[in-house]
């Protein structure tokens, strides 16, 4: 289960590019199409794209590439795509036929209770008291999904392994196939480890991760994926020692950060979607974001700097402190004189779209805070309100920002809480901060 590590709706600053100059030497591999990310701006030979957002310089040749990215025609892969792939900026088309079939794919479900599936997947009994009929894998204790999911791994001798959690419906009328279609073209690419669809179901679930195509990768806008179902393949899965057995919620999160810093490129590819059962009730919800929340704390420990609740620079966090200081005056005079300084360091931008850019990232930032005040921070300023009115105002603000998400937001905060008193650490707390563009 997910660890919410990063509120989606929140890229990165956009203020916070990141300046790369790009050739078009040949680096081998596939030839293919690829969609822009919806961030892409191009200004003649300079592009402005990806997540964190980063400034591209191309050379003449590389221009014809970038020209062909935008007539959906194929390109070669060269350090340019390479780069323009890894920052997140364009994304892979999975077209058809791929190499590979679902005769390449081992579907494995973890279960506790209920009634196993029996499709072909590798049913793994989690402990279930009975034991449950039709389970290949028996665990005689609940070890959590972690262990069950590693438990069926000497059971599949296939290239990819296909993780469905059994509250998760494929969607599908013809077979649980189909929903791969979109998602083993990617593997045609040796360096892409895993791949994930959308997850649909509970409106605003933390599961769902939009309709946009990403890399996943700590601190972008998709910042990891639910096992409620993915796809990795199997010598990645080996390479990095499968789910780590410790961490009852956000091993998903866990397996993923850790591919991605082996080297191993993971994709979210919308086009593919499968439906989770959404929890019946409030309460349901509240204890599954609650358990959501317990796992920041350890995934602090494990991957320290990559779970703050907000990822900012020193000037915007001024401009924020500030306003909610009570010097609404300072902080517009602030926030505009850092948006003018950024358009020299931004070579190539538009001076005017140097400056929204900047704003933009100045007000996302603010959404960022409020959404730390709802989910880490709440206890922290419930305490600072019983005796300031700019805590409250702080609080009222937040909620504001967001009033649907609110009460899940705060059970996650309990369940992080929860999590630092156990591990000892105030890790999730901690925001984090980078250096303003240039430096």
């Amino acid at each position: 289960m997910p660890s919410k590590p990063g509120d989606r709706s929140i890229p990165p600053q956009s203020g916070e590019a990141v300046m790369v100059s790009a050739t078009t030497a040949s680096a081998g591999g596939l030839t293919r199409r690829y969609v822009r990310d919806r961030s892409w701006e191009r200004f003649g030979n300079v592009v402005l794209a990806g997540s964190p957002l980063t400034v591209f310089r191309a050379t003449v040749a590389g221009g014809r590439v970038l020209d062909a990215i935008e007539r959906d025609e194929p390109v070669a892969a060269s350090p340019l795509v390479d780069r323009l792939l890894e920052t997140g900026s364009i994304h892979p088309v999975p077209e058809q036929p791929s190499t590979l079939s679902m005769d390449d794919v081992t579907v494995v479900t973890p279960q506790l209770g209920g009634v196993a599936t029996v499709d072909g997947r590798i049913v793994v009994d989690d402990g279930s008291e009975p034991p449950l009929a039709g389970a290949q894998v028996r665990l005689d204790l609940n070890r959590g999904p972690a262990a069950a999911r590693n438990a069926a791994r000497p059971l599949v001798d296939t290239e990819l392994i296909a993780f469905v959690d059994a509250d998760v419906d494929l969607l599908d009328d013809v077979g649980i196939g189909s929903w791969l279609d979109a998602l083993l073209p990617h593997f045609d690419d040796p360096n892409v480890g895993l791949v994930a669809p959308r997850v649909t179901g509970e409106v605003g679930s933390p599961l769902d991760l939009g309709d946009q195509p990403a890399r996943i990768r700590s601190g972008t806008r998709v910042s990891y994926v639910p096992a409620a179902a993915l796809v990795v393949r199997t010598a990645a899965f080996d390479a990095v020692g499968g789910f780590d057995e410790q961490l009852r919620f956000g091993e998903d999160v866990d397996l993923v950060w850790r591919l991605d810093q082996a080297g191993w490129r993971c994709r979210y590819e919308p086009s593919s979607a499968v439906w989770h059962d959404p929890r019946r009730t409030l309460i349901a919800r509240i204890r599954q974001h609650a358990g959501y929340g317990s796992s920041a704390a350890p995934l602090a420990l494990r991957h320290p700097g990559q779970l703050s609740p907000v990822h900012s620079n020193g000037w915007t966090a001024g401009v924020w402190v500030a306003a909610l200081g009570g010097h609404p005056a300072i902080a517009c005079g602030l926030a505009v004189s850092t948006a003018l300084r950024l358009a020299p360091k931004l070579p190539g931008v538009p001076a005017a779209r140097s400056f929204r850019l900047a704003m933009t990232g100045h007000l996302r930032a603010g959404q960022q805070f409020a959404a730390a005040i709802r989910r880490v921070w709440w206890p922290i300023v419930v305490v600072g309100s019983l005796c300031s009115r700019r805590f409250r105002w702080a609080a009222l603000a937040s909620i504001a920002a967001s009033p649907s998400t609110t009460t899940t937001d705060v059970a996650y905060g309990w369940g992080v809480w929860a999590g630092m008193i156990r591990t000892r650490t105030i890790n999730p707390l901690l925001p984090r901060w980078r250096p303003w563009p240039g430096r």
